[in-house]
């Protein structure tokens, strides 16, 4: 006469269906979570195409009624930053030099010593900056100070009266003009 032995209970069939589906459904959630957290993580490693973002021009208000051979701040040339999840409107400041309706000098608001802002002296027809003394003249070229280079110029260009410019920024401190 043979002997039966009963089979353990954790090895029926039925359970261990069950806890293969219980572990497989544990599995997918953790996988999940994990995903969900790391992904900032990793979009933020991942550069950012700037598809577009090269030559990429932007109109400039009221240009046609600047006027003329007079250094004048405009504070309006936008652009959109995107870091990962973070899409920031920025507001860029430049210098337009107007000389006719189609040429016009177009300086970088920062100075080339620290990318500090200066400002224009109407009365001694000069840019200045506050933070270190440096002094350039209307054409850019440096009167003064610890600046390394001229004024920085930004390209641009004019269409059917409209002033478009390209913002860059460029490495402070440095005789060269170096793109960043």
């Amino acid at each position: 006469m043979t002997k039966h032995t009963p089979t353990p209970l954790s090895q029926e069939p039925q359970d261990v269906q069950k806890r293969n589906f219980i572990k497989g459904v544990t599995a997918a959630i953790l996988g999940f979570l994990s995903l969900a957290l790391t992904w900032p993580l990793v979009s933020f490693l991942i550069p950012t195409s700037n598809e577009g973002a090269e030559g990429k021009f932007v109109k400039v208000p009221n240009f046609p009624a600047l006027a003329t051979e007079k250094p004048t701040k405009m504070t309006t040339v936008e652009d959109v930053d995107v870091q990962a999840f973070i899409t920031t409107k920025v507001v860029y400041d430049i210098w337009v030099i107007k000389h006719a309706p189609d040429k016009a000098t177009v300086y970088s608001s920062l100075c080339p010593h620290l990318n500090c802002r200066y400002n224009f002296d109407s009365d001694k027809k000069e840019f200045a900056c506050p933070c270190h003394g440096s002094i350039f003249n209307e054409d850019g070229k440096v009167l003064g100070g610890p600046t390394p280079r001229a004024l920085d110029t930004l390209p641009y260009k004019i269409e059917g009266g409209e002033l478009y410019v390209q913002w860059k920024l460029f490495k402070a401190g440095i005789p060269e003009k170096v793109e960043m």
